[in-house]
């Protein structure tokens, strides 16, 4: 006979409590024994037994559970089952995080991560097998629109996995601030409805409401040229600007601009020429709102870079030459003062349709769904690299499926409100996927394929290179933990078969992008789950958190901090019982800690402080 400590974790959730009864067995490898208690969870706490069990288990490989009821199935939450068996020394883990329905047997296997080549025991093996089948019924995949990445086959929020859901706290939040948005766009419509707009002036009669500090700021500011130039290094799309190699090829100067074209040359040949073109929009066709027909430019920007870092606009094409305008007007910064503003507003509205779509929605969103929907498709829980990706994939195929409902769907808010809506954004989708390549995700090759490497104004490429190498260093940690060559990457038919379902099927045939469809190597493996964790965290965070500063009320709830957030590398769920890869993540949350400190010494020096990518504010998935 010996005795069994079992300690039972519930999530701190809004309903993650049951009133039904749970029945537990414990499994070893050398029998099963079933425990004589009858368990009702209650929300937020861990509860404790010592139990007596007549024969000896051995070494324990699964905690199964039942939850009975009559009337109500009332879903339990269940985070966390720790066993201490007769004379160990440590507990085993086996952890659960998930949503426990039904009255069916639900097996958890001990918490230590294995590849399939580990498996001396063939019940792990068989439960791997057993688990991916059911996920793979369960998680299928859809085609949202053609030419676009693959998504989850999921009509609205109600139709996903019980596991992918928004935690009752989440949802209540969310749903609340939407309402609130909307009650302040018609206050604000109530506002202005009598109101004349005659000057630039004029707008601070919607600039009210939820606001930030940066977007003080940026109202202040919002003429000059310092700023206009600025954003593009480090405001809300930090990803378009590009150091010139050659003048671009439809800049074309008009008789009489001979000055302008050797000062651009001059620039050029210093390294000092910058330029952001907008010519994916070129041709979209712009949205009809309440009857009124909208209006979209494709902009070409040319910078320089003054000797202090400050990057200041030299020339703005509104429109591409075309046969009906070969030589479309130049502005110019000695340009009227409003033709010149009028200029930038048009570089402004153009920067946001790429900004939402191309680099938010495609690049952040719809990324991390695929890696999402093919990591629940093909590795098991028992998988290190599940282990590794599961925090940072939480909620993010609801809020996409909401996205695909609610915000680009047809009549959704893009159609009412922004002007590529109408069909417009799927076609300049359709264009930035094939924009989409494996470098671009990745700081270091985009940076560098760029020309920003080094430049010290450039604050977005500092930071997003400071964390993609702390992020790159605890990739590595867990990896070699488990792939102590080559070969056994190379041989692991689960890692493979995940990497294939990401680049064939869910980026529709990515590997002419550059994108792998097998892993040769540990490197190889480390590279690519650097950019999977970086994208899912870092640099939607970036891209994401500089809504909150364009003041439009949907762009403020998508940017502002959520109640529930998770910082970058502080999630709470326990995947690995193992004290390495326990020490592997703790020094994950020492070097973002460490970063902490820089960045709010460096930001104590600066006029207008970059906090996007500050670790504290990065969320650990795409959850909004």
């Amino acid at each position: 006979m010996g005795r069994y400590r079992i300690r039972v974790a519930t999530g701190a959730w809004l309903f993650s409590g049951s009133h039904n009864s749970v029945q537990l067995w414990l499994v070893g490898a050398c029998g099963e024994a079933e425990l004589q208690l009858q368990l009702r969870p209650a929300r937020g706490q861990e509860e404790e037994f010592d139990r007596d069990v007549p024969k000896d288990l051995g070494p324990l490989q699964f905690v199964k559970l039942r939850k009975h009821h009559s009337l109500v199935d009332d879903a339990w939450f269940c985070d966390l089952i720790t066993v201490r068996g007769p004379g160990a020394c440590e507990e085993a883990a086996f952890p659960c995080y998930r949503w426990v329905q039904g009255q069916g047997v639900l097996s958890l296997p001990e918490g230590t991560a294995r590849l399939a080549g580990d498996n001396a025991l063939d019940v792990f093996q068989k439960h791997r097998e057993k688990e991916l089948k059911e996920r793979q019924e369960l998680y299928c995949w859809d085609t949202w629109k053609e030419g676009l990445p693959l998504t989850i086959a999921a009509g609205c929020q109600d139709d996903l996995p019980p596991n992918m859901r928004f935690h009752e706290d989440k949802r209540l939040d969310f749903e609340w601030a939407l309402k609130a948005g909307a009650l302040e766009m018609v206050l604000k419509r109530v506002y202005t409805l009598l109101s004349s707009w005659n000057r630039p002036e004029d707008f601070d009669q919607i600039f009210w409401g939820q606001k930030s500090a940066l977007a003080e700021k940026v109202h202040q500011c919002w003429r000059d040229d310092e700023l206009f130039g600025y954003q593009f290094l480090n405001g809300a799309n930090p990803m378009l600007l590009r150091r010139s190699t050659s003048l671009p090829c439809r800049l074309v100067l008009p008789p009489g601009l001979e000055a302008l074209g050797a000062q651009l040359e001059r620039e050029l040949q210093n390294g000092s020429l910058f330029e952001a073109d907008f010519i994916l929009l070129d041709g979209i066709p712009a949205n009809v709102i309440r009857g009124e027909k909208q209006y979209l430019a494709a902009p070409l920007v040319l910078l320089r870079m003054t000797p202090n870092g400050k990057l200041l606009p030299v020339v703005i094409q509104i429109q591409p030459p075309s046969p009906s305008t070969p030589t479309p007007q130049l502005f110019l910064p000695s340009d009227p003062p409003f033709a010149w503003l009028l200029a930038k507003a048009w570089v402004r509205n153009a920067d946001f349709q790429l900004h939402q779509l191309q680099y938010h929605l495609l690049n952040t969103h719809l990324v991390a769904e695929v890696i999402a929907v093919a990591t629940m498709r093909r590795l098991p829980g028992l998988h290190p690299v599940f282990k590794l990706l599961i925090p940072h994939i939480r909620y993010t195929m609801e809020i996409n499926t909401r996205a695909r409902s609610q915000l680009i769907s047809e009549g959704g808010i893009f159609d009412k409100a922004v002007s590529t809506g109408g069909g417009g954004h799927v076609q300049l989708l359709r264009r930035a996927m094939a924009q989409l390549t494996y470098r671009s995700l990745c700081p270091p090759d985009d940076l560098a394929d760029r020309g920003l490497l080094g430049i010290p104004s450039a604050l977005y490429a500092h930071d997003a290179l400071r964390l993609w190498g702390i992020t790159a260093r605890y990739v590595e940690g867990i990896v070699h933990l488990f792939y102590h060559r080559d070969d056994i990457v190379r041989g692991d038919p689960e890692l493979q078969a995940w990497c294939r379902e990401i680049t064939e099927v869910g980026l529709c045939q990515a590997q002419d992008r550059g994108f792998p469809v097998s892993f040769q190597s540990r490197k190889q493996l480390c590279h690519f789950l650097t950019m999977c964790v970086f994208t899912c965290t870092a640099q939607h965070g970036a891209i994401n958190q500089g809504q909150a500063c364009l003041q439009m009320t949907i762009t403020w709830h998508l940017g502002r901090r959520q109640p529930d957030m998770v910082p970058l590398g502080h999630h709470k769920e326990k995947y690995f019982s193992s004290p390495k890869a326990k020490a592997v993540l703790n020094q994950f949350q020492t070097d973002l800690e460490s970063l902490e400190r820089e960045i709010t010494a460096r930001n104590e020096q600066l006029d207008l402080p970059y906090d996007y990518l500050k670790p504290s504010r990065i969320e650990n998935s795409v959850t909004i």
